[in-house]
């Protein structure tokens, strides 16, 4: 079968609350439906719940992942050097990153040509998988393959988040992990600068 392989290029932030809800934004300057953002949601009980901005993100990316439940909000983004907020629909989100750590300057010195090649990506899969616990690679709803190119690294600090009004907690780490699809975030709350690569089967 002949397979159209799409990209996005952006940031995910991956972190948890002390109330039990995990977050995943996904920012993408980069991507096939223009530059768009969308939240991933999953609280205590594990229920699923994506947030994206416009019809078309909805559409593909809860064909590749899996959700209790879509909605189409409004998303902003604010951007300073150290800190985000983000408004989607009913959540609000801020937090604010730190440095590197040694496995973000270890990320960040290989070339951006070389980080985003499959085959790089393929390669250092089982390290991460053994190392950090997450996956570089894997196999996504219908028929999709993902590959996940990691460029850069920072924690992320302090948070503040709450969704319909009420307050999440504190910032604490992805746990227990995210199950949107084959793999979940670092484990400790992180901005990671990414290129992902979905292929998807030809209609």
């Amino acid at each position: 079968m002949d397979h159209l392989r799409l990209r996005f290029d952006g940031w995910i932030a991956g972190l948890g609350t002390a109330g039990g809800t995990r977050l995943v934004v996904g920012h993408w300057p980069g991507s096939p439906f223009g530059p768009v953002t969308d939240v991933m949601v999953e609280d205590a009980a594990g229920h699923r719940l994506l947030l994206a901005e416009t019809a078309e993100l909805a559409r593909f990316v809860a064909e590749t992942y899996t959700f209790d439940e879509v909605r189409i909000v409004p998303v902003t983004v604010r951007r300073e050097p150290a800190a985000w907020h983000i408004t989607a629909g009913p959540l609000e989100l801020r937090f604010t990153t730190g440095g590197r750590g040694a496995l973000g300057a270890l990320l960040h010195a290989v070339p951006a040509v070389l980080a985003r090649q499959l085959w790089w990506v393929r390669l250092i899969d089982l390290p991460a998988r053994l190392l950090h616990g997450v996956r570089t690679r894997g196999s996504a709803g219908n028929g999709r393959r993902e590959w996940y190119a990691v460029r850069d690294l920072h924690r992320i600090t302090a948070a503040d988040a709450a969704l319909d009004g009420v307050g999440l907690g504190r910032l604490t780490d992805v746990d227990p992990p995210v199950r949107f699809g084959f793999g979940s975030t670092p484990p400790s709350p992180a901005l990671v600068r990414i290129t992902t690569t979905v292929e998807v089967p030809r209609a």
